[in-house]
C-alpha cells in the first residue's frame, strides 16, 4: 500500500521556487521540513524531474481564485505522465517588500510574478499609479531583485520578507480578500479511497456537434458532482480542444467506475490525471 505523502521522510521534492515563493510554502505545508524540497526555475522542470525519477513528488500551482488556471501546469499534465495524489490550497496574502530604510517615496519599481501584479491592480493603482512594474519569474525572485536594491519594492509573501531580510510596508495589498491559490501534489503512484475524494481527468470530446452535451450527461445521470470543466487546446490538432474535468468521488468507487464505462462510449480519448483526498481546510 501506499503511504500518504505527509508520511514520507527524506524525500525528494521538486517546488517551483526559489525559496520563498507560494510553492514553496505549499511544499512545506505539505510535507513539512524532513523531505529534501528541491526548487525548480519552472513549471516544466518539475515535471521533467519527476518523469526522469530523480524527484519522489512534485508541487506545482494550478489554479488561482481570482486570476485563473495556470496554462503552463495544464500543458504539462496534457504531455506528462505523472498522477495527481493530493491537492493544497493556501490562502494568498500579498505584502509589499522594502529593503530596510526604503520608504514610500523613494520606490521607482515594484517586482512581482506578473499573475501577483494582476491580483493587486487596483491597490498599486490607486497607492503607486505612476510607478514601472517589473514581471519576475516568481515572487522569491521579486524578493531576490528587491534585496539587491536601493529603490525596488516586491510584492510577495511573509516568508521571502523573513528570507531575503526585507520590511513590509504593507500587508495584505491583494484586491480580494479571499484570494487564494490550488496547488497539486504529484507523483508516480496512486491513492486509495478515503470517502471524501476527488477525482481529476482529461477528456478528449468527438468533435461533432453535441459532444460537450454527451461529456456531461454521465454525469448528471449518476449526479456525479462536478468541481471544475476548463477547455484547452489539444495540441494535436488546429482548433481542437481538449476538457479538464474535477468531480467529487475515487476511480475505485462503483459509481465512478459506471460513470467511465459511459464515458467511453461518447469521447475520443480520456486519460485521468489521479484520484486524490479533496483538500479539507481547518476550521
Amino acid at each position: 500500500m501506499n503511504q500518504h505523502p505527509d508520511s514520507i521522510q527524506d524525500a525528494k521534492v521538486a517546488y517551483l521556487g526559489p525559496q520563498g515563493t507560494y510553492t514553496h510554502l505549499a511544499a512545506l505545508q505539505q510535507f513539512g521540513d524532513e523531505c529534501l524540497l528541491v526548487d525548480c526555475a519552472s513549471i516544466d522542470d518539475i515535471f521533467a524531474l519527476l518523469e526522469s525519477r530523480d524527484a519522489r513528488y512534485g508541487v506545482v500551482p494550478v489554479e488561482n481564485s481570482t486570476e485563473g488556471a495556470i496554462n503552463n501546469t495544464q500543458d504539462c499534465l496534457i504531455d506528462c505522465n505523472v498522477k495527481i495524489i493530493a491537492e493544497r490550497i493556501v490562502p494568498i496574502e500579498h505584502n509589499l517588500l522594502v529593503p530596510k530604510g526604503l520608504s514610500a517615496s523613494n520606490i521607482t519599481s515594484i517586482a512581482a510574478h506578473k499573475q501577483s501584479l494582476a491580483q493587486c491592480r487596483k491597490w498599486l493603482a490607486a497607492n503607486f499609479p505612476a510607478v514601472k512594474q517589473i514581471e519576475c519569474a516568481s515572487n522569491a525572485e521579486a524578493a531576490i531583485l528587491a534585496q539587491g536594491s536601493d529603490s525596488t519594492a516586491a510584492i510577495a509573501g511573509e516568508m521571502a520578507a523573513r528570507l531575503y531580510d526585507l520590511d513590509i510596508l504593507r500587508s495584505k495589498i491583494q484586491d480580494q480578500s479571499n484570494n487564494s491559490t490550488r496547488f497539486l501534489v504529484l507523483a508516480d503512484e496512486e491513492t486509495s479511497p478515503t470517502g471524501k475524494d476527488k477525482t481529476s481527468i482529461l477528456v478528449y470530446a468527438e468533435n461533432k456537434p453535441g459532444s460537450l452535451f454527451r461529456v456531461l450527461q454521465p454525469f448528471e445521470e449518476l449526479q456525479v458532482s462536478l468541481t471544475k470543466i476548463e477547455t484547452r487546446p489539444s495540441k494535436k490538432e488546429a482548433w481542437e480542444y481538449v476538457f479538464f474535468i474535477d468531480f467529487e468521488g475515487h476511480v475505485e468507487d462503483e459509481n465512478i467506475i459506471v460513470l467511465f464505462d459511459r464515458l467511453r462510449t461518447c469521447t475520443a480519448e480520456i486519460k485521468i490525471l489521479g484520484s486524490y483526498p479533496s483538500f479539507q481546510r481547518n476550521v
